[in-house]
């Protein structure tokens, strides 16, 4: 249900986002849900013509909250915890949404970027600590890889 609930919040603020082309998005539910998303050519965080895209304060200090959550964390073998940390990170995610005034093509490499942060956060809710352990992990080398696309 929670993973429903993250999804219908992303999609509602990527339609508000008012970008045209179209995605299908698979939610938990199995349902499909076609809305208005945007997206580059591959879904990859891509660079501008070899520079860093520019990003606005509120993304940045998103980022940098997640990245502060990561480090303060200090249950790692605890499942729970790592359910706890994924439900404050989604938080973190959906303000960093709501916050998104980004606009061109910088907005779209945004997006890219952070998008499979959302599979990642589902690792966190596992009752297997190797799966979790391994999810943190991923959140932080993505967050890590902020600076190498975003200034």
């Amino acid at each position: 249900m929670k993973k429903i609930l993250l999804y219908f919040t992303v999609l509602t603020l990527l339609i508000s986002c008012k970008n045209t082309s179209e995605k299908k998005v698979e939610t938990k539910a199995t349902s499909t849900i076609e809305e208005t998303v945007h997206t580059s050519e591959n879904d990859k965080v891509e660079l501008d013509n070899g520079n860093l895209w520019e990003a606005n304060d509120d993304t940045t200090i998103g980022i940098n909250k997640m990245k502060t959550r990561l480090r303060s964390f200090s249950e790692t073998e605890n499942t729970s915890a790592y359910l706890t940390l994924k439900e404050g990170l989604e938080a973190d995610f959906t303000e960093l949404f709501q916050k998104c005034t980004m606009k061109g093509e910088a907005h779209n490499q945004l997006h890219n970027y952070l998008l499979p942060m959302i599979d990642l956060f589902e690792g966190l809710e596992s009752s297997e600590i190797a799966t979790c352990k391994k999810n943190f992990n991923g959140l932080k080398t993505h967050l890590d890889s902020y600076s190498s696309f975003f200034k």
